[in-house]
C-alpha cells in the first residue's frame, strides 16, 4: 500500500500528532505507511520505533464525526478485561480522532487458513471467544435489540435488491420478508444474551505468538446480544468456506466448551444448532446488503466479489427449514439456478 499524498488533511495532522508525543516512543515518522483500511471510514498507518519496547505501532485515523474513538477505547479495555487479546491504546486523542495502538504484526487469519492450520488457529478464536462472553455483564454494552435487529435485516431489500439486483417486490413478496424476518427476529431476542464483538471473523483476527493467539481487532461496534452471532460470524465467514461437516465438528466443540463454562447455551446441541443456522441467516441476509451498499454508496466495489458465498450460505440456510419454504422459494425466483441443499441437523 502507498500512503496517501502529503496534501491529505489527515496524513499533516496525524504526522504533526505524533511529532508532539513523547520521545520514549522512539517514533520515526517519516517510516509512516499505509497498514490496512476497513469497511468504514477508518483508516490505519503502520511505523517504525527504535529504543521502544515496541519496534513498530499502528496509528488509527477515525475522523470526526465520520467515526468516534470513544467505543473503540472503551471497549478494548472491556474486552482486555476479559483476557481477550486487543491490542493496548498507548496514546489517544479522541477530539482527532487519533490513537497509537500496539502493533499486531501482518500475519491475518484470513491468509494463513488452510486444513492443516484451521483446527489450531479455530480452536485458539473460540476460547477467546469463551473468555469474552464468561465475562458478560448485563448494562455494559448497547443491547442488540429488535430495532436494531430490523434495521440490519432491511439492508437486503434496501441494497441487496432494490439497489444491487433492481428488484421491485411484490406485495405478496414483501410479506414473505416480513413474516420470514419476524421468525428470525423472535428466535435471536429469545437466545441468552452475552458480549457480542459483532464481527469476529478471519479477516479481524491475527495470528501471535501462544498463548496470546488471537489479536482481536474492529470490535468498536460491540453489544449484549444472541450467544450464537460470534460463532456465526467465526465458522460461517464472508470471506472463507469450509465444508458443512467441518463446522458441524467445530460447532459441537464450542458448544462442548461453552457448556463446560457454564454459559447459557441449549442443553440439546439439535436445538442449539438450529439457533446457530438461523442467526446466520439473519447475519448473512444482512450482509448481503452491507457488501451492496459499501459498492454503491462507498464505492468499495471489491466487496461484491464476496456476494456469491454469503448468498450461497443464506440460500442454504432457508432451504433446510420449512419456516422458511416461502423465503427459500422467493430467493430462488430472484437468484435462479438448481435449489441448493446442505446437512440438515
Amino acid at each position: 500500500m502507498t500512503i496517501p499524498p502529503i496534501h491529505d488533511p489527515r496524513l499533516v495532522a496525524v504526522k504533526h500528532w505524533l511529532n508532539a508525543l513523547p520521545d520514549h516512543y522512539g517514533l520515526n515518522i517519516d517510516s509512516l505507511r499505509a497498514a490496512s483500511t476497513d469497511a468504514s471510514f477508518r483508516r490505519y498507518f503502520r511505523l517504525d520505533a527504535t529504543g521502544s519496547e515496541q519496534s513498530a505501532y499502528v496509528v488509527m485515523d477515525a475522523p470526526p464525526p465520520l467515526e468516534d474513538c470513544r467505543p473503540f477505547v472503551r471497549i478494548a479495555e472491556l474486552f482486555t478485561a476479559a483476557q481477550v487479546n486487543a491490542p493496548h491504546i498507548y496514546e489517544a486523542d479522541l477530539q482527532q480522532g487519533f490513537l497509537l495502538l500496539q502493533d499486531f504484526g501482518n500475519r491475518v487469519y484470513l491468509g494463513e487458513l488452510d486444513d492443516q492450520t484451521a483446527p489450531q488457529l479455530y480452536g485458539d478464536a473460540m476460547r477467546s471467544l469463551i473468555r469474552l462472553q464468561t465475562a458478560s455483564l448485563p448494562g455494559v454494552l448497547p443491547m442488540y435489540d429488535e430495532a436494531l435487529l430490523q434495521r440490519e435485516l432491511m439492508l437486503y431489500p434496501d441494497w441487496y435488491l432494490a439497489r444491487h439486483k433492481d428488484i421491485k417486490l411484490s406485495t405478496a413478496d414483501q410479506k414473505t420478508l416480513h413474516d420470514a424476518f419476524a421468525i428470525l427476529l423472535k428466535n435471536t431476542l429469545a437466545q441468552p444474551s452475552v458480549f457480542v464483538h459483532r464481527d469476529f471473523h478471519s479477516r479481524n483476527l491475527m495470528i501471535l505468538g501462544a498463548p496470546e493467539n488471537p489479536g482481536v481487532l474492529d470490535f468498536q461496534d460491540a453489544v449484549f446480544g444472541p450467544i450464537t452471532y460470534d460463532l456465526v460470524s467465526l465458522l460461517r465467514d464472508a470471506y472463507i468456506r469450509w465444508e458443512e461437516p467441518q463446522v458441524l465438528d467445530w460447532c459441537i466443540r464450542y458448544w462442548e466448551q461453552a457448556r463446560s463454562a457454564k454459559l447459557p447455551v441449549n442443553r440439546e446441541f439439535g436445538e442449539f444448532y438450529r439457533d446457530f443456522e438461523w442467526m446466520g441467516l439473519q447475519r448473512h441476509l444482512k450482509v448481503l446488503g452491507i457488501f451492496a451498499r459499501l459498492c454503491y454508496r462507498d464505492g468499495k466495489d471489491r466487496y461484491l466479489n464476496d456476494l456469491p458465498l454469503v448468498l450461497d450460505y443464506v440460500r442454504k440456510a432457508a432451504a433446510r427449514y420449512r419456516e422458511f419454504n416461502r423465503l427459500s422459494e422467493l430467493i430462488d425466483r430472484i437468484e435462479g439456478g438448481d435449489r441448493v441443499t446442505g446437512l440438515t441437523f
